[in-house]
């Protein structure tokens, strides 16, 4: 899983309906991003929207659905 966010790709941990956990990332302000979910060849992706954005202290990542 990753996530795609101003030209960076993120690893992500852990994904809950409401957040994420990722890897060490440095910050990105609120905005929109793509979750990347890859198994085997099997790939989907989808729009979703970081209302707090990425803090470089940060793990754990809220997000919501995007429009």
């Amino acid at each position: 899983m990753r996530l795609l966010v101003n030209g960076s790709t993120i690893g992500i941990t852990q994904m809950g309906p409401d957040f994420l956990f990722i890897e060490p990332a440095a910050a990105h302000p609120p905005g929109d991003a793509t979750i990347l979910f890859k198994v085997d060849d099997n790939e989907r992706r989808w729009k979703v929207m970081l209302p707090e954005g990425i803090s470089a202290e940060s793990e754990r990542v809220m997000i919501a659905a995007s429009e």
